[in-house]
């Protein structure tokens, strides 16, 4: 077989959810299966976005997606391309077979139950199991996955990422939430107050937890990985301001990170966010809160979905 051939999954993916994670591990048997490549054909943005002009915010940047897919469930391509005016106006026939097909060699296609594509979504699972079967090409589509009797879906994820429920969000999602990001230069406060910390830039588009401090970790560019305490909000206590940042203390870690790009995961929460009288009073808390992070990676309940 050539090597360009491809079992290729479809969707948007925003979280990379267990609903999708049944996807990826289908698309990435299949692949093994038939000796080629496994991928993910996906856009930029959301089409519903480009469609209706309301901007949509996302569990995941583009880049973080790709790299939960490869990393977590082994897809070797992620093809990401931009949804345009041509991309818009494709016809379904013309999806499956010019774009697909010819220019991404797809031999094998999987996709969700409730997946539709092309102009105006005419594309249904029922029309691309029929013009695969005409193709010759092999086709899955997945079934809907349930947890508590819940179907799992970005936009009930994403409700719960606004809510800062990130355990129950890590259980539907099959992973904690994660945000990736470079670090930028803050008011110096923390590194030479407190604690150190890194002023993470949040990526457009991109949610983030409701206002509050979280059990997080870091992993460095290096592959090295810490627990962090990471706040969420406007620091009330520092800043008087209304600018949402994020701000991670690394636990037992010395070092420069500005200019650097960190992964950041999101366990638990622990407080909401409240102004201190001053800024020992914030250290003090600060300290219970490493204190906290601490146990709860000493614990050893953190790696898995809550039950």
């Amino acid at each position: 077989m050539s090597a360009k051939e491809k079992v290729i999954a479809l969707g948007f993916f925003d979280g990379v959810h267990l609903g999708h994670a049944a996807l990826l591990r289908r698309t990435v048997e299949e692949a093994a299966r038939r000796g080629v490549a496994s991928a993910v054909f996906t856009f930029d943005r959301p089409p519903k976005e480009v469609v209706t002009g309301i901007p949509c915010p996302l569990i995941n940047s583009p880049q973080d997606r790709a790299d939960l897919m490869r990393r977590l469930y082994g897809i070797q391509e992620v093809i990401m391309v931009p949804f345009d005016q041509e991309m818009m106006t494709t016809s379904w026939r013309d999806y499956i077979t010019e774009i697909l097909v010819k220019r991404h060699h797809a031999i094998h296609l999987v996709a969700g139950h409730d997946h539709h594509f092309g102009h105006k979504n005419q594309g249904s699972p029922e029309l691309l199991m029929q013009t695969c079967a005409e193709l010759g090409l092999g086709c899955d589509i997945i079934p809907k996955v349930e947890l508590g009797g819940i179907t799992v879906s970005s936009s009930y994820i994403r409700r719960l990422v606004e809510l800062g429920q990130v355990e129950r969000a890590h259980r539907y999602l099959g992973h904690p939430h994660t945000l990736t990001s470079t670090v930028r230069h803050g008011r110096g406060i923390g590194s030479s107050r407190l604690f150190p910390t890194a002023n993470l830039v949040i990526p457009s588009h991109v949610l983030v937890p409701s206002h509050g401090v979280y059990v997080t970790r870091v992993t460095l560019p290096d592959g090295s990985a810490y627990p962090a305490v990471t706040n969420v909000g406007t620091r009330p206590t520092v800043d008087n301001g209304t600018d949402v940042t994020v701000e991670a203390c690394l636990l037992d870690f010395d070092g420069d990170l500005y200019g650097e790009t960190l992964r950041l995961e999101f366990f638990r929460h622990i407080r909401d966010e409240i102004r201190f009288d001053s800024l020992e009073a914030l250290k003090s808390q600060i300290a219970a809160d490493a204190e906290t992070t601490r146990q709860a990676f000493l614990s050893g309940n953190l790696e898995g979905p809550p039950n």
